[in-house]
């Protein structure tokens, strides 16, 4: 459902993707307060409720929210070394994903944001399932990765699989993990944000307002998060997400 009919349908008829959105938000807020790899099932009910495209740049405002609020957490074991060697790859991706998408009409950009959704899960997958996590050395490794962040962040806000493979080889600590996440993902984020408003025009006052109804459902996932990070049992969170998110790309597909 596109963001300009869903403007214009009843309350009645506008619940259902909304109970969508307030879902995703909730679980948005727990992901930014630690609970890495829910990103996919976010983007996944925001697309089903919004629309592929529109979606997009309507989650843009809750992310810088919850990035801020990761970064105030975890921001002082930020390795910013890392960031410094990632970041210029991933800011040459989101460039190329601008350009692919600026123009791409819904009907094609769906089963694009489907692919990177399904990638994202399968990269996931196969980095359970590797032996051996460690990470090349060479600095194409670190390029391609970081430019395929990029594209994914871009057409899906996607990019938290790369990512988690690349931190989680380099065997950081919990909380160094998290807070060169937070810093990564407030500036490409804040990057992106430009290119939503003025060339993709995926934000606007309408969707502010959506974003201002969503914000309390996830300051509430926030604060869940905190409490919940020390006490889920990590195995069956992830296939949890892998199941649910695979489930969600294929409706996606289909509806």
């Amino acid at each position: 459902m596109s963001l300009a009919i869903l403007l214009s349908l009843e309350p009645l008829e506008t619940w259902f993707p909304f109970l969508f959105a307030g879902f995703a938000a909730f679980l948005m807020g727990l992901s930014k307060a630690g609970l890495k790899g829910l990103s996919i099932f976010n983007v996944t009910l925001m697309a089903l409720a919004f629309g592929a495209k529109s979606s997009t740049g309507l989650i843009m405002p809750l992310l810088l929210i919850g990035d801020i609020f990761a970064v105030i957490f975890y921001g002082k074991y930020t390795q910013w070394r890392l960031i410094l060697r990632f970041l210029p790859y991933m800011v040459f991706g989101i460039l190329i994903g601008v350009f692919l998408g600026e123009d791409m009409p819904e009907s094609i950009f769906k089963p694009v944001m489907v692919s990177v959704i399904l990638l994202s899960l399968g990269i996931l997958i196969w980095w359970d399932q590797k032996k051996n996590k460690s990470v090349p050395t060479h600095w194409s490794f670190t390029g391609g990765l970081g430019i395929l962040a990029g594209i994914c962040t871009m057409m899906g806000n996607l990019a938290g699989a790369m990512t988690n493979i690349y931190f989680f080889a380099l065997r950081l600590p919990k909380n160094e993990f998290v807070g060169t996440a937070a810093w990564l993902f407030f500036i490409t984020n804040f990057f992106k944000l430009p290119f939503h408003i003025w060339v993709w025009k995926t934000i606007s006052v309408e969707t502010l307002w959506i974003d201002l109804k969503l914000f309390p459902i996830m300051v509430l996932g926030l604060f869940s998060g905190l409490v919940l990070v020390k006490k889920i049992n990590e195995k069956n969170y992830k296939r949890f997400i892998l199941v649910v998110t695979a489930f969600g790309a294929l409706v996606f597909l289909l509806r």
